[in-house]
């Protein structure tokens, strides 16, 4: 977070879940999850500036990969929605002018718009000076959506019940000396139905409960070889088989020789882990035309 005169500016970082563990059905309708969501250096830049009372506008730019005909209109954007629930929760009557140049795809399971409402909520409390601590602020967004309270939290995270359950991944001590990983994100240029995923999605036999204490040692020590023997997203099976333009996504990742290669979240983004910067290069020079990629590394720490 950058303060330059009366403005707030904050980098949204993208996500994506190195395991995703779908635990059940939950009585409330929703999904109980377990999953290692890790910040990747690809940005949505989030300006915020002091607006007249009571007022709350939004404008964004984008890069030109970037469909925002997807956004629909400024009042339905999840970011204005915070910015209200924002002041009733905390008696403020302050206004806010928000503007958001989107890099990362929109409804790319890369939480493009929960990392940009988790940067309004963290610029918020700095413009209004509501002075709230992270927790407060975490579960404040878990109000707003599932990927948003781990993106609010920032760095390597476990997250867990239906997002709202964060916690480190590692103590601090450990998560300072986190190293970085290189991958390759791609993406076939469409929107996953998440109801049509989940409605469609039926338990697997694997040992969850292994998963995340064999990747915590790999992420920690930036071993991106042992880290793709432990990638896992229960969700693969179903997005594969219900939009084909993921499956190839995917297949053309492993046929570029990626280490690992896995679904991000509910797509349409999937990401292939490399050894170095280097061979990353290598893997995008492979990748066809047609498909959208950017090569990033892992931000553990945030």
């Amino acid at each position: 977070m950058t303060k330059l005169g009366n403005l707030i500016v904050l980098e949204a970082y993208a996500k994506v879940n190195l395991t995703l563990e779908i635990l059940g059905k939950r009585a409330d309708g929703y999904h109980e999850l377990r999953s290692v969501v890790m910040p990747v250096s690809l940005t949505d830049t989030v300006t915020l500036a002091p607006a007249a009372q009571g007022e709350i506008a939004l404008t964004v730019s984008a890069e030109n990969w970037v469909d925002t005909q997807r956004l629909g209109s400024p009042g339905d954007n999840l970011v204005v929605r915070v910015a209200h629930l924002m002041r009733r929760r905390y008696c403020t009557d302050q206004g806010v002018a928000i503007h958001i140049h989107k890099r990362i795809p929109i409804g790319g399971g890369m939480g493009g718009g929960s990392a940009d409402a988790a940067a309004v909520i963290k610029g918020l409390n700095k413009l209004w000076n509501l002075n709230l601590p992270i927790e407060e602020l975490t579960a404040f967004g878990a109000d707003l959506g599932c990927d948003v309270p781990a993106l609010v939290h920032g760095g390597v995270v476990v997250v867990e019940g239906r997002g709202e359950i964060v916690k480190p991944l590692m103590d601090k001590a450990l998560l300072d000396g986190c190293r970085t990983m290189w991958m390759v994100i791609v993406n076939p240029g469409i929107m996953c139905s998440t109801a049509v995923i989940f409605r469609n999605w039926r338990a697997d036999l694997t040992n969850p409960s292994k998963i995340i204490n064999n990747i915590r040692p790999h992420i920690q020590n930036g071993d991106a070889g042992a880290v793709s023997e432990i990638l896992y997203n229960g969700l693969e099976g179903v997005v594969y088989s219900f939009f084909p333009e993921v499956a190839y996504a995917s297949l053309v990742l492993k046929e570029a020789e990626c280490l690992g290669v896995l679904l991000s979240g509910s797509g349409a983004s999937v990401f292939g882990l490399v050894k170095d910067r280097a061979h990353g290069e290598r893997v995008i020079q492979q990748l066809p035309n047609n498909l959208w990629r950017m090569l990033v590394q892992t931000c553990p720490v945030v």
